[in-house]
C-alpha cells in the first residue's frame, strides 16, 4: 500500500516533463516550417516573373501560321489568340436552361444546343471559334460542364480587301490542345507549305499588293457596278517590268473573316469565284491590238499601211462587216483606233492561221496563267479543238476564244514591256522578263496606236489629262451555256497601259452586263472606259506618278519644269 502511494506521488512530475517536451517539439516543427516557407518565398522573389499559364486545353499554342503583308508592310493576314467552346454533357447543370443562355450568347439555335448538351458523350464541340466577349459571357455562367480550347485564330484586319487574292483557311486535325490551319483558297492555299513551315513563321510573306491602290480600285469598281447595274466586275493594275500585281479586284467578293455562307445562285456569281483569275470570257475587240502587233511584227504591215475596210469579209456562209460608219480605206492605226473588224480580219488572214495561232500561244492565250493562285490553274482558255481559218477570223477580233482578264493584263503588260512576255505574280519583287514575243520596235508602235485610241478614238472618256493612258475598248456579246450569244447581254472591257511615254503599268477593267443609265447603251466606251478613267485618277497619285502639264487648246504636252504661261 505504501509503495502504491509513493508511485502515485512521482507520476505528476514525470507527466509534466513529458508535456514540456511535446511543446518544445511542436515549436521546433513550426519554426522549421516557417523557415522553409521563408526560404521558398525568398527564392521566388529572386526568380524572373513568369506569366501564369492556363491548363487543360487552355494553354495558348505556339504560332502555327506565318503573317502575310502587302508590299509596304501593311498586315493583310495574321493571328490572334482565340478559343473554341466545348462541353462535357455529364457535368452540364440544367441543360435546357444552359442551352437557352448559350443561344443568347453565341447566336445559335436553342434546339441545336439542347441536343448537344444532352448527348450521351463526354465531349462535344459547341462553337469554333468564339470571340473574347463571348468567352467572358460563358465564363460568367459558371457552368462546370463548359470549357475552352485555346488556339490561334486567323484574322484579316482589312476585311473584304483583296479577299480573292488572300483566300482563307480552314481548320484541320483539331483537338482540345491543337488545331492545324490549312489554306483553303487564294494565296493562303498556294503558299500553304511556306506559311505553315515552322522555319519561316518569323518571316512574313510579302505580297506585291499595294493596299492603298487595292482599296481605291475596289471602291471605284464597286461604285461603277452600282451605277451601271452590272452583275459583276474585274479591275487589275500591274507593273509591266516585273509582273507584280498591285491591285486585283473581283466583284462580288466576300469577307474571309466570316464562315462560308449558303449560296444557291449561278456559280459564276458566287462571291468566292475569282472572276479575274478563274473567269473565262470572250472579251472582244481588246484582242485587236494583239492581232495588229503580230501582223506588224511579221513585216506584213506598218502603222500607216492602208487596208480595205469597206468590203465585207466572207468565209463560207459567214459575212463580217464593220459597225457604224463604213470607211473605204483605213491605216492600221485607224483600224485599231476605230476598232474595225474587217481591217483586223484582213491582217490576220495576211498573217495566216499557223503564224497567228503561234503568236497567240506566245502571248500565253492557250495555257492557264502561272500566278500564285490555285484558282488560276483551272482557267484554261477555251477555243475550238480544231483551229481553222474561221477560228483565226473570229479570234482576230476577240470572239471564238475565251480567256481570263488576267490573261489580258499579261498580254498588255507584254506590249508595254518592250515585247517581252510578262508573267503576273503576287509575290513582291516579281520575276525577270520572259521570252521575246514581239520586237521592241513593234511594241513601241503599238503603244503609240493605243494612245491614239484614248486621245482620239473610242476610249476618250478615260483620258485623264497628264497621265497618258493608252488602250483599247471591247464590247462582246455574252455566250449562252447552250451555245450562241445573247442579244442583250455583253461583257464590256478596257485594257490599257500608262503612261505611254514611259510605260510602267497595265490596267484591265471588265464589267458584266452593264448599262449606262443616261444613254441606255452597253458599249465599253460608255461603261468600262469611264470606270478606267476614274481608277486612273485615283491610283496614279498613289503610284507616285506626276501628271504632265497639258495645253488643251493646242493639244500638246509641255516638258515638265517649264512654265505654263509661255507665249509663242
Amino acid at each position: 500500500m505504501t509503495d502504491l502511494v509513493r508511485g502515485a506521488s512521482m507520476n505528476p512530475k514525470s507527466g509534466r516533463s513529458r508535456a514540456e517536451w511535446r511543446v518544445v517539439l511542436v515549436m521546433l516543427a513550426f519554426l522549421v516550417a516557417y523557415l522553409a516557407a521563408g526560404a521558398r518565398m525568398g527564392m521566388l522573389a529572386l526568380d524572373e516573373p513568369v506569366e501564369p499559364q492556363l491548363v487543360r486545353g487552355g494553354q495558348l499554342p505556339d504560332p502555327v501560321r506565318g503573317e502575310i503583308l502587302d508590299r509596304n508592310g501593311t498586315l493583310l493576314a495574321g493571328n490572334l489568340p482565340g478559343w473554341s467552346l466545348y462541353a462535357d454533357p455529364r457535368f452540364v447543370i440544367d441543360a435546357p436552361e444552359t442551352a437557352e443562355q448559350l443561344a443568347a450568347i453565341l447566336d445559335l439555335p436553342k434546339e441545336h444546343l439542347a441536343t448537344l448538351l444532352t448527348r450521351k458523350a463526354t465531349f462535344v464541340w459547341i462553337k469554333r471559334p468564339i470571340t473574347p466577349r463571348q468567352r467572358q459571357a460563358v465564363l460568367e455562367l459558371g457552368n462546370p460542364g463548359l470549357a475552352f480550347a485555346a488556339r490561334e485564330v486567323r484574322v484579316y484586319p482589312s476585311g473584304r480587301l483583296a479577299s480573292h487574292l488572300l483566300g482563307g483557311v480552314r481548320t484541320a486535325n483539331e483537338g482540345v490542345t491543337f488545331a492545324e490551319l490549312v489554306g483553303s483558297a487564294g494565296i493562303e492555299h498556294h503558299q500553304n507549305a511556306r506559311l505553315s513551315d515552322p522555319a519561316h513563321l518569323a518571316e512574313p510573306l510579302e505580297l506585291s499588293i499595294d493596299s492603298a491602290v487595292q482599296a481605291a480600285v475596289e471602291d471605284v469598281l464597286s461604285t461603277s457596278l452600282r451605277y451601271f447595274g452590272a452583275k459583276g466586275g474585274v479591275a487589275i493594275v500591274m507593273k509591266v517590268q516585273t509582273g507584280e500585281i498591285l491591285a486585283m479586284s473581283s466583284l462580288p467578293d466576300f469577307n474571309p473573316n466570316q464562315p462560308r455562307q449558303p449560296y444557291n445562285g449561278e456559280p459564276a456569281y458566287h462571291p468566292r469565284f475569282s472572276r479575274a483569275a478563274q473567269g473565262l470570257y470572250e472579251l472582244g475587240s481588246v484582242l485587236k491590238p494583239i492581232t495588229a502587233a503580230l501582223a506588224i511584227d511579221a513585216g506584213l504591215f506598218d502603222p500607216e499601211t492602208m487596208i480595205d475596210t469597206k468590203t465585207p469579209v466572207t468565209y463560207g456562209r459567214n459575212t463580217f462587216n464593220d459597225h457604224g460608219r463604213i470607211r473605204p480605206m483605213q491605216s492600221v492605226t485607224e483600224i485599231v483606233m476605230r476598232s474595225s473588224n474587217t481591217g483586223t480580219i484582213r491582217m490576220a488572214q495576211a498573217l495566216g492561221t499557223p503564224r497567228f495561232k503561234e503568236g497567240l500561244e506566245k502571248f500565253g492565250f492557250f495555257e492557264p496563267v502561272r500566278v500564285e493562285l490555285a484558282e488560276a490553274r483551272t482557267a484554261r482558255p477555251v477555243f475550238p479543238k480544231r483551229w481553222t481559218d474561221l477560228t483565226t477570223i473570229t479570234a482576230s477580233f476577240g470572239h471564238g476564244i475565251s480567256i481570263s482578264p488576267l490573261h489580258l493584263a499579261s498580254a498588255y503588260a507584254t506590249l508595254a514591256n518592250r515585247g517581252r512576255y510578262t508573267r503576273p505574280t503576287l509575290i513582291k519583287g516579281g520575276e525577270g522578263p520572259g521570252d521575246q514575243v514581239i520586237s521592241p520596235r513593234t511594241a513601241g508602235q503599238m503603244i503609240r496606236m493605243l494612245r491614239e485610241v484614248v486621245s482620239r478614238g473610242t476610249a476618250r472618256r478615260a483620258d485623264v489629262p497628264g497621265y497618258e493612258l493608252g488602250g483599247k475598248t471591247g464590247t462582246a456579246e455574252k455566250t449562252r451555256r447552250e451555245g450562241g450569244y445573247y442579244d442583250d447581254k455583253v461583257i464590256s472591257s478596257f485594257a490599257g497601259i500608262f503612261p505611254t511615254s514611259r510605260p510602267q503599268y497595265a490596267i484591265v477593267v471588265s464589267l458584266d452586263e452593264p448599262t449606262d443609265p443616261e444613254s441606255e447603251k452597253r458599249e465599253a466606251s460608255r461603261t468600262a472606259v469611264p470606270t478606267t478613267g476614274e481608277i486612273l485618277r485615283r491610283v496614279a497619285p498613289l503610284l507616285g506618278l506626276q501628271p504632265k502639264p497639258v495645253l488643251p487648246e493646242r493639244g500638246w504636252t509641255l516638258p515638265v519644269g517649264l512654265p505654263a504661261d509661255l507665249d509663242g
